[in-house]
């Protein structure tokens, strides 16, 4: 029997732990790693190389949407099927379009989850059945979102190209040294980013430039 690997992004360690005893019962999953710190769990991504990542929704400080976009911009291979509570239709349609595998309800049944997660591993998308009808309504629906277009990108050139070494994980001083620019500079030019982009971290920073492609 082909084994599946598994890594568990989720910050309820009564729930996480929950999870690994169940699929402890299976001989074909092993467990490669678990978090309830979403940044350590794409570093894991990248260190494990797991073939399924279960991936909380919401997670203090960075939505699961949010990490699911730096796996995706990281090129980790693994399936992401997102485990949550949230029965809210955005939310489903912003996890697939970010680049889900599927979306799963947290009172999932056993037997489902398991044939959930092989079912992701073999590339096939996977919703729970009670976010069907959300799924179609979202398709039917799409005007939701902002047309392109018409959210307009409010950054000057020099603070775009900021913005792209910060998405690459850069510092202030090596953002400075490769701008052949001032430390104080770059400071006040990732200020007024912060602000233009109504952000608060840098982590929000790279996911906005990977999600308008300043990367």
């Amino acid at each position: 029997m082909n084994k599946l690997s598994l890594l568990i992004i989720d910050d309820h360690t009564l729930f996480r732990s929950g999870i690994i005893a169940l699929l402890r019962r299976y001989e074909e999953f092993v467990l490669l790693g678990e978090t309830g710190d979403p940044m350590a769990g794409v570093k894991l991504a990248k260190r494990l190389d797991p073939d399924v990542i279960l991936l909380d929704l919401h997670m203090p400080g960075i939505s699961g949407v949010e990490v699911l976009k730096i796996l995706v911009a990281e090129k980790i291979r693994a399936q992401v099927l997102m485990l949550t509570v949230s029965e809210d239709g955005e939310d489903l349609i912003d996890a697939l379009c970010a680049g889900a595998r599927g979306y799963l309800l947290k009172n999932i049944d056993t037997e489902a989850l398991v044939a959930a997660i092989r079912q992701a591993a073999h590339g096939e998308t996977v919703v729970c059945p009670e976010m069907s009808s959300k799924l179609v309504e979202g398709v039917r629906n799409p005007g939701r979102k902002v047309a392109k277009g018409e959210d307009e990108n409010p950054l000057s050139p020099r603070e775009r190209e900021i913005l792209s070494h910060i998405a690459r994980g850069d510092s202030n001083k090596e953002i400075a040294q490769l701008l052949n620019l001032a430390d104080s500079t770059v400071k006040i030019h990732v200020q007024n980013i912060f602000k233009k982009l109504n952000i608060t971290s840098r982590v929000q920073a790279a996911v906005y430039a990977i999600d308008h492609g300043f990367r």
